[in-house]
């Protein structure tokens, strides 16, 4: 007898827990229509909460500013009555369309669904972190090289060292003090780094304090004893180069979009974006649609307030196509008891 859990069943699948896909989570609740969400990223926002989390945003409809960390909490507010269940840091790894219409759905973590319909609300592609170009060091990830803070392992009495320069990188050198480390490196191409001025600030009393050590040079190889990374070798912006003790890698070089596997599932795309229907967002096959950036039509905008939109007729959509021959009425909530009801207001 096989082990495999059989797939998750729901009425929708939605790549992309940014601020579209959660938007489309909201809209699909609305349509009675039940979704799991599926994001390579360990949180929830996209590209909200990796590039400017904490950067203002001002052409939110009603909202003269806000975070993009702030947007991202008031929509899952928002989605927060139609309990979507989120798997985070799972990218869709296949997708292939069952004799009863429904869609088989892979990840990377083993996981499976059979979905009615899918989303693609994939922003501008799956964020993945960027790596090192030492191919040599690949055989250390998850034990002892990371490129996400939330799969760091315990550092006590370990060497750690840090890659970056970013809110993530330095937070990460910071948050490392408390677990009593042997030491903590950061190590960067440049004297200068780009976290907010708190963090600096912070950051740069533990450099004095000689709590955290602060090295201007670029990782040239590791050092390896016995099939464990014990140290790593840098060369330093003066020409000069050094070896390090290192347990534990963490790098923080940030994120890159990556259409990845979404480019061999048989969807018509142009120059990297999925053609769509702008009638209700559908793309070529029948019960996946496309909405945000991931999209392109003719006078596509790459707007959150256009991914708004496109998540709106989108739900409509898939209402549509999962209760043909149905009449799908529009309802506003101000006034509608079915919306209100499900809404729980």
């Amino acid at each position: 007898m096989s082990s495999t859990p059989p797939p998750i069943q729901t009425d929708a699948m939605v790549i992309g827990a940014g601020p579209v896909g959660l938007f489309q989570v909201f809209e699909l609740g609305l349509q009675e229509i039940q979704s799991h969400v599926v994001d390579v990223l360990p949180y929830t926002g996209g590209q909200c909460m990796a590039l400017y989390a904490d950067k203002p945003i001002y052409d939110i409809p009603g909202l003269p500013h806000c975070t993009g960390r702030e947007l991202i909490e008031r929509l899952q507010q928002q989605a927060a009555p139609f309990k979507p269940v989120f798997h985070l840091q799972q990218l869709i790894s296949s997708v292939q369309l069952q004799t009863d219409k429904r869609w088989l759905l892979g990840t990377s973590g083993g996981s499976a669904f059979l979905a009615k319909t899918v989303f693609i609300a994939a922003g501008v592609g799956a964020f993945t972190p960027r790596k090192l170009a030492l191919p040599a060091l690949d055989v250390f990830e998850g034990t002892q090289v990371f490129y996400t803070s939330a799969a760091m392992q315990d550092v006590q009495g370990k060497h750690l060292v840090v890659t970056g320069s970013d809110d993530q990188a330095v937070q990460t050198a910071l948050d490392a003090l408390a677990l009593a480390p042997a030491s903590v490196t950061l190590v960067h191409r440049r004297s200068t780094l780009d976290a907010g001025e708190d963090l600096l600030q912070s950051f740069h009393r533990a450099v004095a304090e000689q709590k955290i050590s602060f090295m201007t040079a670029q990782i040239h190889q590791p050092v390896i004893a016995q099939s464990i990374l014990t140290g790593l070798q840098l060369n330093l912006a003066d020409g000069s180069n050094r070896q390090i003790p290192c347990d534990q890698l963490q790098v923080g070089l940030g994120l890159s979009p990556q259409l990845g596997p979404i480019a061999d599932w048989g969807l018509n795309i142009s120059r990297k974006q999925l053609s769509v229907n702008t009638e209700d967002f559908c793309t070529s096959s029948p019960g996946i649609y496309a909405v945000g950036d991931i999209n392109t039509y003719p006078g596509k905008r790459k707007l959150i307030v256009s991914g708004f939109h496109e998540a709106t007729l989108a739900a409509f959509g898939a209402a549509a196509y999962l209760r043909p021959g149905q009449k799908i009425p529009l309802e506003y909530t101000t006034a509608s008891p079915r919306l209100h009801r499900l809404l729980g207001v």
